[in-house]
């Protein structure tokens, strides 16, 4: 499993908090058969990419679809006064609480911040590579938006053969080298045009690839929420990034390989 940790990216209530937000709803009449649907088809999608955490958003699911099923029921659930009992009660307790802590932490974050603006101290953070990385490194937007340009473009790939053929195997480092190569030459790049026409396969892995650089700060990502697409731009840090990722292949032994055009387009960064 390819587990990457984003500071914009917590879990399932991230992603309802999302949709409320996004299409400004009331969290107390939360169209839940609408954000059930639209929150079934990200899930999807995460467990297609193997998202780390992805089991605590099937539970939500869970939830949800159990939720609808009692919605459509033609007479509701009554409580002990006889009243009829709103099946999305618990579910917004639940908001309501979520939302609570994370204003409760953020509160915190900026005292720990203005605290830190008052003394000349340095602060470590432990990166296994050494490199700082940008913390605004995706701009104007979540990992929800991230993945919503992903399944656009999984949709518009070509249907796998039907017929029997040699599988294509990608890595995250091979993917890490071709947006490396794509932003030589130029500042920033399409998403979509990156991986269009391209196999399932691939997309994946380069879309895991950019996520894992732009946690590094090699890059950073832009939204274009027009059109389903986000751009990924380069940093100082993509060429620094590169020579880590370089040497710490050669200490592994993989200096005895032929090197591939990639990395030879890579070194003109």
């Amino acid at each position: 499993m390819f587990r990457v940790r984003l500071d914009k990216f917590e879990g399932p209530l991230d992603l309802l908090l999302f949709f409320i937000q996004r299409d400004e709803l009331d969290i107390y009449d939360i169209p839940i058969a609408d954000i059930t649907d639209e929150f079934l088809s990200y899930v999807t999608i995460m467990e297609e990419i193997d998202l780390d955490g992805v089991g605590d958003f099937l539970y939500l699911a869970a939830m949800l679809i159990s939720i609808k099923a009692k919605m459509l029921l033609p007479v509701p659930e009554l409580d002990e006064e006889g009243e009829p009992i709103d099946p999305r009660t618990e579910l917004v307790e639940k908001l309501l609480e979520y939302i609570r802590f994370k204003e409760a932490a953020a509160q915190l974050e900026q005292k720990l911040e203005d605290r830190g603006n008052e003394f000349t101290r340095v602060r470590f953070e432990a990166d296994r590579q050494g490199i700082e990385a940008d913390p605004d490194s995706i701009k104007d937007g979540t990992v929800f938006d991230l993945i919503r340009a992903l399944r656009r473009v999984l949709t518009e790939a070509p249907d796998e053969p039907v017929h029997n053929v040699e599988s294509e195997a990608y890595s995250i480092e091979e993917q890490q080298d071709y947006v490396r190569s794509a932003l030589v030459k130029i500042e920033r790049a399409s998403f979509v045009e990156l991986v269009s026409r391209r196999s399932k396969p691939f997309i994946i892995t380069t879309f895991l690839a950019v996520l894992e650089l732009a946690r590094q700060g090699a890059i950073r990502i832009r939204f274009n929420r027009s059109t389903d697409d986000f751009s990924v731009e380069k940093t100082d840090l993509l060429h620094q990034v590169y020579v880590t990722d370089v040497n710490q292949r050669n200490e592994e032994g993989s200096e005895s390989e032929p090197r591939s055009e990639t990395e030879d387009a890579t070194e003109k960064l």
